[in-house]
């Protein structure tokens, strides 16, 4: 079966990326198969979660790079190289220019711990986006997987999937929950649809 290529772009842990490779495994991904991993971290253990699964891990800094251009550019080669189809941004902390996300038009995807339009753009990333859901006092939370282009968080929405906010709870607990009931879902079954819409 013909297959749509999929490389995660990760910068810590790789959760999001474990919950991938675990669809894979049970075939809530079916219509496509994960071939690389880049990370702007060396250090991400996402890169040893990859390395496990039997996955191409690579690392590239924008340092070792020496601009922005130069990293985009190495990370376009290693997309051109494994002739990748979908993009997927799974907790990878660098902002992406207009001349990379319109290279990749309805390629790249990107899984925020928010219902956007609430609480995302510049600076809600991480334990950021749950402190001010907090701050806020609003009663549901969730999480966002969308199209990316040069708005941060400002593509077109695929999925969305709702969490309560809980008395007592702190950013780390909402932060664990809105992983658990929702990204981990989530981003898999979206996956598999955009997937699906790329082989056709």
């Amino acid at each position: 079966m013909n297959k749509a290529r999929i490389a995660v772009l990760v910068s810590g842990g790789g959760t999001n990326l474990q919950a991938l490779i675990g669809a894979q495994k049970t075939g809530i991904i079916s219509s496509g198969e994960i071939v690389l991993v880049v990370s702007n971290n060396p250090g991400a253990y996402a890169l040893e979660r990859a390395a496990n699964a039997g996955i191409t891990g690579i690392s590239v800094t924008k340092k070792e790079c020496g601009s922005q251009e130069a990293f985009e550019q190495k990370i376009m080669e290693l997309l051109a190289e494994h002739k990748i189809d979908l993009i997927v941004l799974a907790g990878f902390m660098s902002i992406l220019t207009e001349r990379f996300t319109s290279t990749y038009p309805k390629r790249i995807i990107n899984i925020h711990p928010s219902l956007i339009p609430s609480f995302c753009g510049d600076g809600f990333y991480g334990l950021h986006v749950h402190e001010a859901v907090l701050r806020y006092g609003v009663k549901v939370t969730g999480a966002t997987v969308h199209y990316v282009n040069e708005i941060t968080d400002g593509g077109e929405i695929i999925a969305q999937k709702a969490v309560p906010v809980l008395e007592g709870d702190t950013p780390e607990v909402l932060q664990k929950r809105v992983m658990e009931q929702a990204e981990w879902i989530l981003l898999p079954e979206a996956v598999e649809n955009v997937c699906k819409q790329i082989i056709g």
